[in-house]
């Protein structure tokens, strides 16, 4: 070929190659800070944030599908994958094969720190700190800001159905937690050899609450009962964020649960690891216990009590492959959003499928919004409540709204705001006293009084 054509030819290739994909600047939003950003790899990302929700910087790892970069338009689901006590953002990565695990999905993982300095651990909650509260508030940064972040800069697909959560151990916990606390966010929960009952069984208290406490003074450095409060007197808190009492809001996502039975297994090396066996053979009782409730409920599961194992790496990296298959299926085919929302919760307020909830009461105990729909609901609880439906009504069109409850009926027209949504005042009965699951109120009791709110266009 004559040398003026072959260069013609090598400008040609060149101007119709792709440009190469501008690296990706991940910008603050949602309240997170990003102090660092570092590509480790064509796929993997390690970042510091920080956070008015937490006192030091933490740590976020984001594996990217291949590809990202050269299909701009594309969208993707999101698997946030949370570590173990004393673990860290990058633990998944280092130990449990993720990349390698995930190659060629078209997934997005989110890594981010539970515990801060890789140290113990926060348990997914806002802690109580003696009544206190405030800072560190895992549940504020991974919720309320980790999530909407996540969203804003990347190419998610933002909703329910096509995003996950799972965890080990501690982080198997918080990935069954959060999803009984906000079932809007998340329609598919796996937890690897996690502790999914806290306080629901008065067997699994006695497992857990010597392990958190121990958590809490020997690695966090904090007084112990520092996280969800005494027993004694905040049982309703424990009771809030466990996911075996809330198991009602897991209806209608998909659960899977894998663990062993503490025995020496296959993936074990020849030295014995007493510290492993044991931790495994609690979790395997939580386990069965929390399955047992959901039997109880008839609510459906991925049960997979794979028998001998520990509470080991190469478990856990296991079942990562394991589940990942039967995962993507699921984004391919995944829950349905349910058409009646029933949802418990011992907040004042709470926000779920775009129903909101404020209780006027003068203590903390649960409330449970039930069957809601566009023709009306049912709300338990005391006192008195606002209820705020979605914005499923005309703007501007007034509705009959029927209320019957313990002091007797009333109708009322109540017109629809211009998001066309209804707010709806809603009695109940005598606010309690005594909060509920504390020792007074395990004498007294606590009265739940049931409204049912109709809705006539």
């Amino acid at each position: 070929m004559p040398r003026r054509a072959l260069l013609a030819l090598i400008i040609a290739l060149a101007l119709s190659a792709p440009a190469p994909a501008a690296a990706l600047t991940l910008r603050d939003a949602a309240g997170l800070h990003v102090v660092s950003q570092t590509q480790l790899d064509s796929r993997l990302i390690a970042l510091s944030v920080t956070t008015p929700a937490l006192s030091t910087p933490a740590n976020i790892r984001i594996l990217l599908p291949s590809g990202y970069a050269t299909h701009p338009h594309k969208r993707y689901p999101v698997l946030y994958l949370l570590h173990g006590t004393s673990g860290g953002a990058s633990d998944w990565t280092k130990m449990g094969s993720a990349e390698q695990t995930t190659a060629g999905r078209p997934l997005i993982v989110v890594m981010p720190d539970i515990a801060i300095n890789d140290d113990g651990g926060g348990w997914c909650a806002n802690w109580y700190n003696g009544g206190r509260y405030g800072k560190p508030e895992w549940e504020t940064f991974h919720i309320d800001e980790l999530l909407p972040w996540v969203d804003g800069n990347l190419r998610t697909i933002a909703n329910r159905k096509e995003r996950a959560i799972a965890g080990l151990s501690q982080g198997g916990f918080c990935s069954m937690s959060y999803p009984a606390r906000h079932p809007d966010l998340f329609s598919i929960a796996l937890a690897y050899s996690g502790a999914p009952d806290i306080a629901y069984d008065s067997e699994a208290q006695l497992l857990v609450t010597p392990i958190i406490n121990a958590t809490e003074v020997g690695l966090d450095g904090v007084p112990a009962n520092s996280i969800f409060g005494p027993r004694s007197t905040e049982e309703i808190n424990w009771a809030a964020h466990d996911p075996s009492t809330l198991a009602n809001n897991l209806r209608g996502m998909d659960l899977f649960m894998y663990f062993g039975n503490g025995k020496p297994g296959p993936l074990d090396s020849s030295a014995p690891n007493p510290g492993a066996e044991a931790i495994e053979s609690g979790v395997y009782q939580l386990n069965v216990l929390f399955h047992d409730r959901l039997q109880a409920l008839h609510i459906p599961s991925l049960y997979d009590p794979y028998g001998n194992g520990t509470h080991s790496w190469p478990y856990w990296a296991r079942d990562l492959r394991w589940s990942i298959g039967p995962l993507m299926q699921d984004f391919t085919h995944p829950p349905k959003t349910p058409r009646r929302i029933t949802y418990a919760s011992a907040e004042m307020q709470y926000a779920v499928f775009g129903w909101r909830v404020t209780m006027h009461r003068k203590v903390l105990e649960f409330s449970t919004l039930g069957h809601a729909g566009r023709r009306g609901f049912v709300l338990q609880g005391s006192g008195s409540a606002t209820v705020t439906t979605p914005a499923s009504y005309r703007h501007g069109k007034r509705y009959k709204v029927k209320i019957r409850w313990q002091g007797g009926k009333t109708a009322r027209a109540v017109r629809a705001d211009r998001r066309g949504r209804l707010t709806i005042k809603v009695p109940l009965g005598p606010s309690d006293t005594i909060q509920e699951y504390s020792i007074d109120g395990s004498t007294a009791g606590t009265t739940v009084y049931t409204a049912t709110v109709k809705i006539v266009p």
